[in-house]
This record gives C-alpha cells, sequence and structure tokens, in this order.
C-alpha cells in the first residue's frame, strides 16, 4: 500500500517509492502551487489518468537531458536550417497544454487532466511554468511545457502536429537553458524518442544531489519572453 497524502502531509521518502510500476510514491493531497512546487523541489511528479485520484512519482533511474548532451540529427539539421518556422516562449501556454493534451495513437483520455491544467496555469501565471511553441505558417504546430525552478526544467509534456515541431521547440530550450544558466532537464521517465535527442538514464540518488545542488541555485531572474527567434543555431 501506499501512502496517502491529506491536505497537509508531507511527502513520504523518495526510497519507498514501489518498483512496479516504477516510482509510485503516494496518492491523494492536491495539486495547489504549494503542493506541486514542494513535489517538485524534491523530485516529485503528477501523473494520473482521468477518473483516478492524484498520483505521485519519483521514478529510478530518472531520465534527464544534460544541456550540453543534446543530439540533432541531421535529418532535424536540415530542418531547422531550412525549414521556415518561429518559436515562441510563453505566448500560448494553455493552447500547448491543450495540444499536449490531445489523444495519441488512437488512445482515449489524457492524463493532463482539466485539473491538471488549471493548476499548471495558475503556475504559468506566478512564472513558474513556461511553453515553448514552434509556430509555421501561423500556425502553432508543436510545443512543450514544463516548469523552472533553480537551474533546473522539468519538462512535462509535448507535442507535435507537424513533423519535427516538437523537436523544434526542444532545441529552443535547451538554447533558453543556456542561456539562462539552466543546467538539468528532467525528462521524467525513459523514452527512446527523448534517448534519441541526448537524454539518459541517471540513477534516482544522483539525480536527487545534482536537484539539491541546483533547485536554489542562484542566478538572474528568469524572463522567457524576451527570445523569439525564426532560426535556431545548429549542428550535425
Amino acid at each position: 500500500m501506499i501512502p496517502w497524502l491529506e491536505r497537509h502531509s508531507a511527502f513520504p521518502p523518495l526510497q519507498s517509492a514501489m518498483r512496479n510500476p516504477n516510482g509510485l510514491l503516494a496518492a491523494g493531497g492536491d495539486l495547489s502551487t504549494e503542493r506541486l512546487l514542494a513535489a517538485y523541489r524534491q523530485g516529485i511528479f503528477p501523473w494520473y489518468g482521468e477518473g483516478e485520484p492524484i498520483l505521485w512519482w519519483s521514478p529510478d533511474p530518472r531520465m534527464v537531458l544534460f544541456p550540453d548532451e543534446l543530439k540533432i540529427s541531421r535529418s532535424l539539421s536540415k530542418t531547422l536550417r531550412n525549414k521556415p518556422y518561429e518559436v515562441r516562449f510563453d505566448t500560448s501556454f494553455d493552447a500547448v497544454m491543450e495540444g499536449c493534451a490531445g489523444s495519441r495513437g488512437g488512445q482515449p483520455g489524457t492524463w493532463i487532466t482539466a485539473e491538471m491544467r488549471e493548476a499548471y496555469h495558475r503556475l504559468h501565471g506566478l512564472g513558474f511554468a513556461h511553453s515553448v511553441e514552434t509556430w509555421i505558417d501561423g500556425n502553432l504546430a508543436g510545443g512543450l511545457y514544463g516548469v523552472a525552478l533553480g537551474a533546473v526544467f522539468f519538462g512535462e509534456s509535448m507535442f507535435s502536429r507537424l513533423r519535427d515541431a516538437s523537436k523544434i521547440a526542444l532545441v529552443a530550450l535547451v538554447g533558453q537553458c543556456k542561456a539562462k544558466e539552466i543546467r538539468l532537464v528532467d525528462c521524467q521517465m525513459h523514452t527512446r524518442h527523448l534517448a534519441s535527442l541526448g537524454a539518459r538514464d541517471i540513477p534516482r540518488p544522483r539525480f536527487s544531489h545534482l536537484l539539491q545542488e541546483l533547485i536554489n541555485y542562484p542566478r538572474a531572474a528568469v524572463h522567457w519572453t524576451d527570445a523569439a527567434y525564426t532560426k535556431l543555431p545548429c549542428h550535425s
């Protein structure tokens, strides 16, 4: 049995998370701003389906992307050089969440529930949650969103309506991270897609240690809307 969180309950120790399913730590609680920020600061994130209680996770290993380790394939490099697009930050946060919430592969339902969208809308309004958007021919073609705290960006979800649109947003995110002294992008759980872009698994204890170093990292305030451009630097 996993712990049930009451309104003011603290999260249990990370090492108590289940092995199967990997990282399930607790259930219950709420999606208040205070609860979410406390969760991220400890390396915990919410993930649950419609009609389920709120579930909190801290998987081991943890997939992360160090900005300097981003891999850009030849095909993506060509797209970055030749395809007309514009990257924007924080201009359509709710639309990005809506895109990420869309059904995929014919699967019904979504883990980005109305409750989740409202919670992250609040975080966005307070300057913690951000969107990276790829616009093509005046339309939102793809993007991603997540939470920035200290020198860490906690990636939540990404979507693409046109080929490479979400990858363009990820490249832009990495550029933003380098510009804003963000040292680590949390990708949460392993996917082949993210691994192909340079993300890798690290043990949870190492992730927790990095988080302790970076979550209160002193740096200038992040203003995500001060960078918008139509071409991104790329390499093969």
